[in-house]
């Protein structure tokens, strides 16, 4: 299956999403901030990145910069705890926000298996090519 890079501050989130994620087949890396994750997805490839916001150090956003500097058709999900409120006062939506600047997907703690499982499908289908556009030769 796919080879996967989780990148979050919370051990817990950590072994959550990789439990979910190697009972599904996939092969899981993860790591506790930005500078560890970036290290780690320089060193190998990865076919998905599950990235925090909110880490200390370098947060998820900045990591995210320089993922897409390097591959920019890497999917990333984007996971947050911070509340999303309708309070146009309170901090922005951060999960949309790292949507526009180029996650795939982003999932809201705490989130349910079914929906992170979903994701990580819905990232890896974009991601890889249907077999008929390969032989056609598009992308």
């Amino acid at each position: 299956m796919a080879n996967i890079l989780i990148v979050d501050d919370d051990p817990a989130v950590q072994i959550t999403i990789r439990l979910l994620l190697e009972r599904a087949g996939h092969h899981v890396t993860v790591a506790g901030d930005g500078r560890k994750g970036l290290a780690l997805f320089e060193a190998s490839p990865f076919d998905l990145l599950f990235l925090d916001i909110f880490m200390p150090g370098m947060d998820g956003l900045e990591t995210m910069r320089h993922i897409r500097a390097l591959a920019p058709a890497t999917p990333i999900i984007v996971i947050s705890g911070r509340s999303i409120t309708p309070d146009a006062y309170a901090e922005p939506d951060f999960l949309k926000m790292a949507t526009k600047l180029g996650a795939v997907a982003s999932l809201q703690k705490p989130f349910r298996p079914d929906a992170l499982l979903a994701a990580v499908e819905g990232c890896l289908k974009v991601s890889v090519p249907e077999e008929s556009d390969v032989n056609s030769g598009r992308r």
